[in-house]
């Protein structure tokens, strides 16, 4: 677990998996392309990502795709979060956007 949350600190490799979440099973250059990264980062990052177990790779052909792996961000939500009550988090956070929404709004 240690790996997953390293690799999960960075918020570029969380840019990464988000791109993964959206459209499974890109390549290098297809994830590059959006990120204000070379090639050459979006690989160290992958190599994180993939020793960490947060993505899998398949080749196709000349191509090597990556898949977002979800099952460790699973395991970290069942061991961390869904122990708390989640009927207290959603209130808190309802709250929480309620009243970002009412200052953002000036109703405060």
């Amino acid at each position: 677990m240690d790996e997953v949350f390293k690799a999960l600190a960075d918020p570029h490799r969380r840019q990464i998996l988000d791109r993964l979440r959206e459209d499974n099973g890109l390549t290098l250059s297809q994830l590059a392309a959006p990120l204000a990264m070379s090639r050459q980062a979006v690989t160290k990052h992958l190599a994180i990502l993939a020793a960490a177990n947060l993505i899998t790779t398949v080749f196709r052909g000349r191509e090597k795709l990556h898949y977002l792996n979800p099952v460790p961000l699973h395991e970290i939500s069942r061991r961390w979060i869904q122990q708390f009550e989640s009927a207290h988090l959603e209130s808190l956070h309802q709250l929480k956007a309620r009243l970002k929404s009412e200052t953002s709004s000036g109703l405060t």
